[in-house]
């Protein structure tokens, strides 16, 4: 399995949306593609149509608790895409994880445990940089940062990268950014397209082609507990999230993507 850490410690930039149909997206193309829940505002679960009644066992329970990733699986209506859903329990996580010894390495050793039955895991961070995030990052292979083109885009992108430096220094070599994905593009702001120019001069190859407008699509899909993509698969959204997919599977090793 390759492990993508979907993060920014920035709220409403787009991770869940990214994280939902990115997933759908290489799901699809015929990979097992796991969800795993860590934001304890469980927007992924809803967006994925998963009733609180079906969270039995939770990304709370995997990290505290000791329940296998397995056993807190949820299948969602997409084939080949299952989740770990998240309730607001998860919010006390951060206190309590405090008093475990390898409180960073949690989901990392639950992992490590996890039986292949997946291609590739996607991690959906809350908005902050606190042990939720830093036990996906630990655990990740990949990260996957969703930008929004913005004012202060580059201000907290620079927060993001230094606590990746950190990560990799004293936990995670290995990890790597797999790409900037910049979101909530509006071709009639003329601060969009400098943000988006700025960014691109910053980070260069980094960033993705690809920038996912704004959409009302993409905003609707989740009160339906669908993503976008089952939602209205021809609206602008979608298919920049298709061509988005494309540009991810190319950065992927090829045994992580299902032929």
């Amino acid at each position: 399995m390759i492990c993508v850490a979907v993060a920014n410690q920035k709220g409403g930039v787009g991770k869940t949306t990214s994280a939902i149909n990115l997933g759908t997206a290489l799901a699809a193309t015929g990979s097992r593609v796991l969800l795993i829940d860590l934001d304890p505002q469980g927007n992924a679960s809803t967006g994925l149509g998963i009733p609180h009644s079906a969270r039995t066992h939770t990304s709370y329970d995997v990290l505290v608790g000791d329940t296998p990733v397995q056993a807190a699986v949820v299948p969602t209506r997409v084939p080949r895409l299952d989740v770990v859903p998240a309730t607001v329990d998860l919010s006390g996580a951060e206190i309590e994880l405090v008093e475990f010894e390898q409180r960073t390495h949690r989901l990392d050793q639950a992992l490590q445990r996890t039986p292949p039955r997946w291609d590739i895991v996607l991690i959906d961070c809350p908005p902050s940089l606190g042990l939720l995030t830093i036990n996906a990052m630990v655990a990740a292979d990949r990260l996957l940062v969703p930008l929004q083109c913005e004012f202060f885009a580059l201000e907290g992108l620079s927060q993001l990268l230094s606590t990746v430096e950190r990560i990799r220094a004293r936990f995670n070599p290995g990890l790597s950014i797999l790409g900037v994905a910049l979101t909530m593009y509006d071709r009639r702001n003329r601060l969009t397209e400098q943000v988006a120019t700025d960014v691109r001069a910053v980070l260069g190859k980094v960033v993705f082609d690809t920038v996912i407008p704004r959409n009302v699509r993409l905003s609707e899909a989740p009160s339906h507990g669908l993503p976008a993509l089952v939602y209205d698969h021809r609206c602008s959204g979608s298919e920049a999230y298709i061509a988005l997919a494309r540009e991810l599977i190319a950065r992927l090793p090829a045994a992580a993507v299902a032929a």
